[in-house]
């Protein structure tokens, strides 16, 4: 049997604070919810659930506050069989993502880093120089991006993979980009940094000098080669309940699948098919198909 390719993820951890309603409040407006739900999520934390799901021997980088919060999402990195001794505990409160569900499954999502900023550039980096096999890291935007450039810079020089998810959406930094082989935005932070939605012409331009992948909700994904070659990804047609953390499930996904050895195209759809699963179901992490599961859909 093949070997589980090693994925470090460097990022969030956080608890989801989630409240579903027929329709969000406006401003000043008051209305009755449906639902209120507590779970593990943080965009970093759920790509290294996805990714070990799918069968990846997976490292969790990042830091959590000393209370109950963290406790817990300790627990949920052993329970998920993630490696969690490269997380610090630090001195301020874990993180929280506060999250409104409307009834068509569209989500709404105000976070609060807390200890997700209490960690520094020589922890990432001295913890992506100790992971043996090391086959990729994962970064997004939910901590500083002076940690993930340090966090790429070793996994460059080690010969492993980095993809970054630039969300939640902000301008990236030149040195970031220089140490990132793979862009991986969702529809609506690609219109943040092109300043149109995506079509296929506006799709074309967005000339990174990477490989990019723009995730497009039901629409599926498009895969942008340095070049600005285009190539159409499908996904399943489903009924969408939940939203929440379906970008996350296919950056794990996609991961798992690129560094057991599929091609981009192949690893995309892989990705597509199990995000497709993700957003049937309430929740984040609680929301990912298990390892049984995903047999099924490879």
């Amino acid at each position: 049997m093949a070997k589980a390719p090693v994925i470090a993820v460097v990022g969030s951890a956080s608890m989801d604070l989630t409240c579903y309603a027929d329709v969000l409040p406006q401003a000043g407006q008051t209305l009755y919810g449906n639902l209120f739900t507590t779970g593990f999520g943080g965009k970093g934390a759920n790509q290294a659930v996805m990714a070990a799901l799918a069968g990846a021997n997976v490292y969790m980088v990042g830091s959590v506050g000393n209370d109950l919060f963290g406790k817990s999402l300790q627990e949920n990195f052993r329970n998920q069989n993630i490696n969690s001794e490269f997380v610090k505990v630090s001195e301020l409160p874990t993180g929280v993502a506060h999250i409104w569900v409307d009834a068509q499954g569209q989500n709404r999502i105000l976070i609060v880093p807390g200890a997700n900023h209490g960690f520094d550039e020589n922890h990432a980096a001295s913890a992506i120089t100790s992971i043996p096999d090391l086959s990729i890291v994962i970064g997004q935007c939910e901590i500083p991006q002076s940690v993930t450039i340090a966090a790429f810079t070793v996994a460059k020089k080690r010969g492993a993979i980095t993809i970054l998810n630039p969300a939640p959406y902000q301008e990236l930094s030149d040195d970031l980009l220089a140490v990132t082989d793979w862009l991986i935005p969702n529809e609506i932070e690609f219109e943040e940094f092109v300043g149109e939605a995506p079509t296929s012409e506006t799709l074309a331009r967005f000339r990174t000098g990477k490989n990019s992948i723009v995730t497009l909700g039901d629409k599926g994904a498009v895969l942008i080669s340095p070049d600005g070659t285009l190539t159409s990804i499908a996904t399943t047609s489903v009924q969408a309940i939940d939203s929440t953390g379906a970008g996350d499930c296919f950056i794990g996904s996609f991961s798992y699948s690129l560094a057991s050895g599929s091609d981009a195209k192949s690893a995309a759809e892989f990705a597509c098919r199990i995000a497709a699963v993700s957003v049937t179901r309430k929740g984040a992490q609680s929301s990912y198909p298990t390892t049984a599961e995903i047999s099924t859909l490879s």
